[in-house]
């Protein structure tokens, strides 16, 4: 009877079947749920592969816990799904400011979400049909292909660049423009261009040269740019490196487009989980300044990402504060540039080889795989080298997040998140050292 029960169970639809083989993503969680800690869990996972940002923590801490009261209105639906009247006149205000919005940010231009997570699904859905496509150039934020392609029903188109191309460079854009010509005589419809900006895992900003070169481009195909900006306001002084030059960040919103691009197609995302170390307040916004049609389409699907009234009422204290957060994004800058020195420095001792000239968010690109081959040259050629190396670290409980995730073209990188206090740095840079000495013992395994 038992196995007639079972055997008539209906099965999972191919798309949810198709996430329920092992994966990267899977890692991370298991990551999460047993990090260590020197007292309380001394053998978990120590963990410098999360975008997290955890430098001003306690200040942050310390203002919510001096600001926050909670009201009735709190138990409500609020004043929609898209956030209410006041955060989004606060992040009008705050992201024109900090953003230098050519054309000054209203309320109506801001839609609220609960992570820019959502807030990407949301342009990719508003914007391409089940089988169009968005370009995105490598290497790329890992969990773009999900937030673009799962749901929606969209494809991705990766852009590659080589070993000599600077991907962000004038001349990468020529990379996209033929991805657009290839994809149109396969039939695929492309819809959107996906920036990160500042950029993840590279950490650097995008000059206003190539900026303007990507509207162009977009104009000419008539395709959305969506300009992810969640580490605007964490750039730094690099002290490290002389070169790539350290270029200042500049918004998409801050370039008149004006005989560029109809406005209609320019669109920014923006959140508070990186520069201001809230990953779990889960808010952020997309603005879109000349679109009306795209923000009443949100309207039907808002819901599925509205934010918090809590959450909403945390975040309008803390960007009405303007002496409290200049304050912040000050100091933030100063202790992201002191962690990075940290760090470089470690890797020039140990002869690790990164890509120099970081100065915004939280990242240093790292090959972890020229290191490893050094030390086990017996393995060249024998392995699949990124992975051999990740499961080289999981055996020492480190986690990084690979190349593979970010569509790396070069085997053996990965991406060093500095943002964490000095101890915790230490203890993982002297567990990525062991890994690579030691090498892969074979008594772990990344499920993948």
């Amino acid at each position: 009877m038992a196995d007639q029960l079972t055997s008539t169970i209906p099965s999972l639809s191919r798309r949810a079947q198709a996430e329920t083989s092992p994966r990267l993503t899977a890692l991370l969680w298991e990551v999460l749920s047993d990090q260590w800690h020197p007292q309380d869990n001394p053998s978990g996972y120590v963990s410098i592969g999360v975008a997290e940002n955890r430098l001003m923590h306690s200040e942050l801490h310390a203002y919510i816990d001096r600001t926050f009261k909670a009201h009735d209105c709190f138990l409500t639906y609020g004043d929609g799904p898209k956030g209410s009247h006041r955060l989004r006149r606060a992040l009008a205000q705050f992201l024109t400011k900090h953003l230098r919005s050519v054309i000054p940010l209203e309320p109506e231009h801001v839609v609220v979400t609960n992570g820019v997570t959502s807030a990407i699904e949301h342009a990719s859905w508003a914007f391409a049909n089940p089988g169009d496509a968005f370009l995105l150039g490598q290497p790329y934020y890992g969990a773009f292909p999900n937030d673009i392609c799962m749901r929606p029903n969209v494809k991705l188109i990766e852009v590659r660049f080589g070993h000599e191309l600077d991907p962000m460079s004038k001349d990468a854009v020529r990379n996209y423009e033929q991805a657009i010509l290839d994809a149109k005589t396969q039939g695929v419809a492309v819809k959107g261009l996906m920036l990160c900006n500042p950029h993840n895992p590279l950490g650097r900003c995008y000059s206003q040269e190539v900026l303007v070169e990507y509207l162009k481009l977009c104009q000419k195909h008539k395709i959305h740019l969506v300009s992810d900006e969640i580490y605007a306001l964490s750039v730094w002084q690099n002290n490290e490196d002389s070169s790539p030059p350290q270029l200042p960040f500049t918004s998409i919103l801050s370039l008149d487009l004006t005989n560029l691009i109809n406005p209609a197609l320019v669109h920014c995302i923006w959140g508070i989980s990186k520069d201001f170390g809230a990953n779990g307040l889960r808010l952020a916004c997309l603005v879109s300044q000349s679109n009306p049609a795209f923000h009443e389409a949100l309207t039907s699907v808002a819901l599925l990402s509205s934010a918090s009234s809590m959450a909403d009422h945390t975040v309008a204290n803390l960007l009405e504060d303007a002496e409290f957060t200049d304050q912040y994004i000050q100091e933030n800058a100063k202790r992201l540039s002191t962690a990075y020195s940290q760090v470089v420095a470690f890797l020039r001792k140990h002869k690790i080889k990164y890509t120099p000239g970081s100065n915004a968010g939280f990242f240093l690109w790292v090959d972890l795989g020229e290191a490893y081959l050094r030390k086990h040259p017996e393995r060249r050629g024998k392995c699949d080298l990124t992975r051999e190396v990740m499961n080289a670290l999981l055996e020492q409980k480190l986690y990084l997040a690979s190349g593979e995730m970010f569509g790396s073209e070069t085997p053996g990188q990965f991406r060093i998140v500095f943002s964490h206090p000095s101890e915790y740095v230490d203890e993982a840079l002297e567990r990525m050292v062991k890994a690579i000495e030691v090498g892969y013992q074979g008594k772990m395994k990344a499920k993948l």
